[in-house]
């Protein structure tokens, strides 16, 4: 991934919160039939070797399901935002402005394996589950659900397990603008109001606190 340095996150703290965080990737993998891509959640088990590892899964019917030894990259996609060159006061002096795009992106590299022990599934599962249940006001549980009915569904999944190998991260957030021309995109970004423009307008003022703080 192309990374100038005003924009490379190299914290393995802030790159393991944006993944928890984002927690749906893109998954490619090169194998022998070429590239296989499959969008899945991934759970990330921060403590399993340097970087973490992601846990997963698949149906098996996916041609993704090739087995172990696939070199890979999981894709995280953070906030997300055009922003437009109208939206800098250079726009009303000098007029060399162009538009951009602000993204949060974090790159998990790795060799994948694929496991299809069913209590090693039914744990992901759970794991997994709980994750994203943690919000509700009434969680729903694996254990809910009648045994027999959940052996079923472990015979048409396989897991997947990536040990992250190597673990890149950009945020393109307007950094390498004045900040004028910061205050000028959150304004702009603050005024359309809808979901991706708030986040990343939160996204930004995020990372300048966190940059402030680093620098205090």
């Amino acid at each position: 991934m192309y990374t100038p340095a005003a924009f490379q996150e190299t914290r393995l703290p802030i790159l393991h919160a944006a993944i928890d965080a984002i927690a749906f990737a893109s998954l490619v993998s090169t194998t022998a039939s070429g590239l296989q891509v499959s969008h899945v959640p991934l759970l990330l088990a921060p403590d399993e070797g340097p970087y973490g590892t992601l846990y997963g899964h698949i149906a098996r019917a996916n041609t993704h399901a090739v087995g172990g030894g696939a070199t890979s990259l999981a894709i995280f996609l953070g906030p997300h935002a055009y922003i437009s060159a109208g939206w800098y006061p250079g726009r009303q002096t000098h007029g060399r402005e162009v538009p951009t795009w602000n993204y949060i992106a974090v790159h998990a590299h790795g060799t994948l394996e694929t496991f299809d022990n069913p209590a090693a599934l039914r744990r992901h599962l759970r794991e997994l589950s709980d994750r994203h249940e943690r919000t509700m006001a009434e969680p729903w549980r694996l254990d809910e659900v009648p045994a027999e009915y959940i052996d079923q569904n472990l015979k048409v999944i396989i897991g997947l397990r990536l040990p992250i190998e190597r673990l890149e991260g950009k945020w393109k957030l307007s950094q390498n603008r004045t900040g004028a021309d910061r205050e000028g995109v959150l304004a702009a970004l603050q005024s359309l109001g809808d979901d991706a423009s708030l986040a990343m307008a939160n996204a930004i003022r995020e990372a300048d606190a966190k940059r402030a703080k680093g620098a205090g």
